[in-house]
């Protein structure tokens, strides 16, 4: 039976990264997964990226209510799935944290 090592994660969701290592940078959650998860993380941070900058564009735009816009429902799923792999990830104290979010709850 082969068994996979996991791998320590040090995440920071208000920036956006994620770390294999401790750099010094503000870290808000450290978590052990398999290594070939972690590109989910990536893959999250660059589509939240990328709906930010258009949420920056659309913002310009007065014509267009902000509560009627598709990006910030996107941003706001975005974040419920990365808060869900932190939760599926972490420790206890972990998941106490991130259920006791909005996000976690809808």
């Amino acid at each position: 039976m082969i068994t996979i090592e996991k791998t320590t994660l040090y995440v920071n969701v208000l920036n956006q990264s994620y770390n294999y290592i401790p750099t010094g940078e503000p870290c808000e959650f450290k978590i052990e997964l398999d290594p070939d998860k972690v590109f989910i993380f990536k893959k999250l941070f660059n589509q939240l990226n990328s709906l930010e900058f258009d949420n920056a564009v659309r913002a310009h735009l007065p014509y267009l209510p902000y509560h009627l816009d598709e990006e910030n429902d996107e941003i706001d799923n975005r974040l419920k799935k990365i808060y869900a792999l932190i939760h599926e990830f972490g420790d206890e104290k972990i998941k106490e944290f991130v259920e006791q979010l909005p996000y976690f709850n809808n």
